[in-house]
């Protein structure tokens, strides 16, 4: 094994503005400790300070941080070098192993994480090796994805501000699929931000404003029901307090367009990158997913075939795999808390769309439910048996067949006619 051979291990204490450093042998002697600033210049003196202590490309010296992102870790990844990032609560742990006087500081985290390594770099694992090209749809799937939130926040905060003054603008908007981040809807507030003025507008007003958003059917017909609803009688506020509301509104509705926009145009990038990526066109095969959503799946699996031993680290990594707490006469089976919240999010998308696309999958959760799961517990067991086709699929370069993917539930009973 590659852990045998080495003789040095670092631990890196990360910070904002600076980082501690410390190395230390097989034995645990602190072989050297420095404090590097957080810049080009001090990752050189890292790399230096590595490499006066046996660094090379050949047999390099593993890392232990407690962060997987920023410009320190993309400098050490480079070349062959492993990295593991440490949880902090798994490193506050390791240093109550050294003393109970609760005493923290930032070169004594460097000398635990690098201990850590020292001791049991067996029980954690390095960074996934990914390939630029999947680490550049990494960036792009999450930011669309924070993208989206944002939106929906902010959605949130005009519903929330209409039901205040405006519950016309609800009753006319947020029943449509889209709701308040519909173009339509955002020029139509924006054209009419207070009841008043929604009020007074004209057909042939309605009809502009929908055809500036970039309808095309059936603008007269949606033109008298906005008229209809925007002319019925409601509550309202004094004027100078309603159009106080409506400013607000406005300011609301500039930072919505903006992120509709950005999470639009980050969605276009992430689904180009995607469908450049080798492993596209089997995630594709799969019932439920599309480009947008395959994007966000590949992002948090990775290409590194080395990653998950089996299928069963991949469904533990996602979550959906069942942790078994036992002691004693008490035994209990439940869902996983600590598990990646971006490819949960995904998969539960992924499991109900497939209920639509596929066959099997519908038979599959419609069986679980009949075994008694409620419409979750059905989606993750579905999402686990989906994932472990996944890692098959991916290890042996297969398309996904739902035939035999399902075979049991797609075959018919035995003396039906096929």
């Amino acid at each position: 094994m590659w852990e045998d051979s080495l003789t040095v291990f670092c631990g890196i204490a990360w910070a904002e503005r600076h980082h501690d450093v410390a190395l230390v042998d097989d034995t645990g002697t602190l072989l050297a400790k420095a404090r590097i600033s957080d810049d080009a210049a001090g990752y050189s003196k890292l790399l230096d300070l590595l490499a006066e202590h046996g660094d090379s490309p050949e047999s390099p010296i593993p890392v232990a941080i407690e962060t997987s992102h920023g410009l320190l870790v993309a400098v050490l990844r480079t070349g062959s070098r492993k990295v593991f990032a440490i949880n902090p609560l798994a490193a506050a742990r390791y240093r109550d192993r050294h003393g109970v006087s609760r005493k923290k500081s930032d070169p004594g985290d460097a000398l635990v994480l690098a201990n850590i390594l020292r001791t049991d770099m067996h029980a954690h694992r390095p960074l996934p090796d990914d390939s630029e090209q999947a680490q550049a749809i990494a960036v792009l799937a999450r930011a669309q994805q924070d993208g989206v939130w944002s939106r929906q926040q902010l959605a949130n905060q005009v519903r929330s501000l209409l039901r205040e003054y405006y519950p016309a603008a609800l009753l006319a908007f947020q029943g449509k699929q889209g709701g308040l981040t519909r173009p339509d809807t955002r020029v139509m507030l924006t054209l009419a931000p207070t009841p008043s003025k929604a009020a007074r507008l004209t057909l042939s007003q309605l009809r502009a404003a929908l055809k500036h958003s970039g309808r095309s059917r059936g603008l007269d017909a949606e033109a008298e029901r906005l008229r209809a609803v925007l002319r019925a009688e409601h509550a309202h506020h004094l004027p100078a307090v309603e159009d106080a509301f409506g400013r607000q509104l406005l300011a609301l509705l500039r930072q919505l367009d903006a992120a509709c926009q950005a999470a639009a145009e980050l969605a276009v990038a992430a689904e180009a990158a995607f469908h450049e990526h080798a492993d596209s066109e089997i995630l594709l095969s799969f019932p439920g997913l599309g480009p947008l959503l395959g994007a966000r799946v590949l992002a948090e699996v990775g290409d590194d075939r080395s990653r998950f031993v089996d299928a069963r680290a991949l469904k533990s990594y996602a979550g959906s795999a069942p942790i078994t707490r036992a002691s004693g006469k008490k035994r209990f089976v439940g869902r996983r808390f600590v598990k990646n919240s971006r490819l949960m999010n995904a998969r539960f998308l992924w499991a109900f769309a497939a209920l639509t696309a596929s066959p099997g999958a519908n038979a599959h959760y419609r069986r679980r439910r009949e075994h008694g799961d409620w419409h979750n517990a059905a989606q993750r067991h579905l999402l686990n048996r989906f994932l472990g086709q996944l890692h098959h699929c991916l290890q042996t370069r297969q398309l996904f067949d739902e035939q035999r993917a399902f075979a049991p539930l797609l075959s018919p009973p035995t003396g039906q006619a096929a």
